[in-house]
C-alpha cells in the first residue's frame, strides 16, 4: 500500500518539526491533498494509525482538506479552477493551460502541545 509509505514519510517530517519546537505531542495534522496527487485520502486515513503507532503523533487527529485544481491559461493568462479530467480555462475555454495546483500533498499545519516553560509560540 503506497499510502502507508506516504504516512511514514509524513510522520518523519512531523516528528522533525515537533522536535525542533520541543513539543510534547502532536494534537492535529492538517493535510491539503489535490485530486491529481495520486494519493487516496481514505486509504491514507486508514494507513495513518498503523504508521503513527509509537510516535509523538500517535493520538493526533489527521484532517485532510481537498486542494482545488487550478490552471493558468496560455491564451488569456487567467488563473481559474478546473476539473481533474478537463483542464480547460474557465474564462475563455482554451485547452492551452498549465496546471498550477491540484497535484500536491502539503502539510498545511500542525497543532502541538508544548511544555509549560516553552517561551516560543507557534
Amino acid at each position: 500500500m503506497h499510502e502507508l509509505s506516504i504516512c511514514m514519510s509524513l510522520l518523519d517530517q512531523v516528528e522533525r518539526i515537533a522536535k525542533e519546537h520541543r513539543a510534547e505531542r502532536v494534537e492535529r495534522i492538517l493535510l491539503r491533498i489535490g485530486p491529481l496527487s495520486g494519493v487516496e485520502a481514505p486509504l491514507l486515513m486508514n494507513a495513518y494509525p498503523l504508521a503513527a503507532a509509537g510516535t509523538i503523533a500517535e493520538h493526533a487527529q489527521l484532517d485532510i482538506e481537498p486542494a482545488p485544481v487550478r490552471v493558468q491559461c496560455s491564451d488569456c493568462s487567467a488563473e481559474t479552477e478546473a476539473t481533474p479530467n478537463r483542464l480547460l480555462c474557465a474564462s475563455c475555454g482554451s485547452y492551452h493551460t498549465k496546471l498550477i495546483s491540484g497535484d500536491e500533498m502539503l502539510l498545511a499545519s500542525l497543532e502541538m502541545s508544548l511544555p509549560e516553560d516553552a517561551s516560543e509560540t507557534l
